[in-house]
């Protein structure tokens, strides 16, 4: 758009808006929409706006009638979604017809998914919370006694005969795994303040990765694609490395042992705009760092996607469900956002925090 100061105007909006002429081609659009459909203003302007949408998208229909009726229509929670902007974009809609252009409109998109997953994120902090008591009260009445039922067996196992023994190695070992879980679910109920400063997410990453490819994700190729301008990020650095620990390893156990073209991709990127109301703090606090890991697996089934955080939610026959729940509980206490995306080929975990300040130590 021009540089005049109602273009500035315009430009400066943080909800994409585009100018459609009546062929269908795109004649203007903002920066917001560049970034809403990944795509730069002057490739914007070769493609025919349609080509941009869902097949059958309601939004046609809506231009159409704002060109016969001229005059302005709101749509509301609209899925504009595609393999390339994302699965889930749902956004307010508002057209209007554009005064001496021919069939022109003006759209104005709101999303609404941002909205929807700020819902999520609090859905998740309250089941991390309800899983804190959980665990507190799991560990006091539950490790005594186990601790005792152990004992007992060891005792039985010096006593019995060899055809028992394995009787009693049994018991110890459920009560072994048994306590594990105790003890994985005694890390929700830990209420110490974290100590947080000035962390490079890069330097994570690393150590990650380092991690991933000497032990568990040997046959699996990364991609890193990082923002090398990027600021600090205000987080515990260890809590990070096992955030990004147990997504890596989500993500390559979701790969599978027989995948022959395994590849997950790590990346960060600046993204202004997204802001949220952190526990503790009067004002909302923006989220402008983005952390990505993506893989090429098969994805999410769709009917696990809206409880992926939850407690006890797992795709493993072995897994406990509990990973990617700590995983929301260290993010949302750090005040931050996890999100995830999935489609087969393309599974996206997207955390988003707060910049380090040194008036936030």
């Amino acid at each position: 758009m021009a540089d005049c100061p109602s273009a500035q105007l315009l430009n400066a909006l943080p909800h994409p808006l585009l100018s459609v002429a009546g062929d269908g081609s795109i004649r203007d659009a903002n920066p917001a929409a560049e970034l809403f459909f990944d795509i730069s203003r002057n490739n914007l302007r070769k493609i025919k706006f349609p080509d941009l949408l869902p097949f059958g998208s309601p939004l046609i229909s809506a231009i159409d009638m704002v060109r016969q009726r001229r005059a302005p229509i709101n749509e509301y929670r609209v899925d504009l979604g595609t393999p390339k902007i994302g699965v889930e974009r749902y956004v307010d809609i508002h057209i209007a017809p554009l005064p001496n252009i021919a069939d022109g409109v003006v759209i104005m998109l709101q999303e609404r998914t941002i909205a929807d997953k700020m819902d999520r994120q609090l859905t998740h902090r309250g089941a991390a919370r309800s899983l804190s008591a959980m665990g507190a009260m799991l560990a006091h009445e539950i490790k005594n006694p186990l601790s005792g039922i152990r004992g007992a067996a060891q005792l039985l196992d010096s006593a019995v005969g060899d055809e028992d023994r394995g009787l009693c190695r049994l018991i110890c070992d459920e009560t072994d795994r048994i306590v594990a879980l105790v003890e994985r679910m005694e890390a929700f109920s830990d209420g110490r303040p974290v100590e947080r400063g000035a962390v490079n997410i890069h330097e994570v990453l690393e150590h990650v990765r380092r991690i991933a490819q000497a032990g568990f994700a040997r046959r699996v190729r990364f991609v890193e694609t990082y923002d090398p301008s990027l600021p600090p990020v205000l987080a515990n650095r260890d809590q990070l490395v096992q955030v990004f620990l147990n997504l890596v390893k989500n993500a390559v156990e979701a790969l599978g042992d027989d995948s022959m073209d395994g590849e997950i991709e790590l990346t960060t990127a600046y993204r202004p705009g997204v802001r949220i109301r952190a526990p503790g703090r009067a004002t909302p606090v923006s989220l402008p760092l983005e952390f990505c890991v993506r893989d090429n697996g098969p994805g999410v089934p769709e009917d696990l996607m809206p409880h992926l955080f939850d407690p006890f939610v797992t795709t493993k026959a072995s897994g406990s469900g509990l990973g990617l729940a700590l995983v929301a509980k260290i993010i949302g206490d750090h005040g931050g956002v996890i999100e995830c995306e999935s489609l087969p080929r393309k599974t996206l975990f997207r955390v988003l925090m707060p910049v380090y300040s040194p008036r936030d130590v």
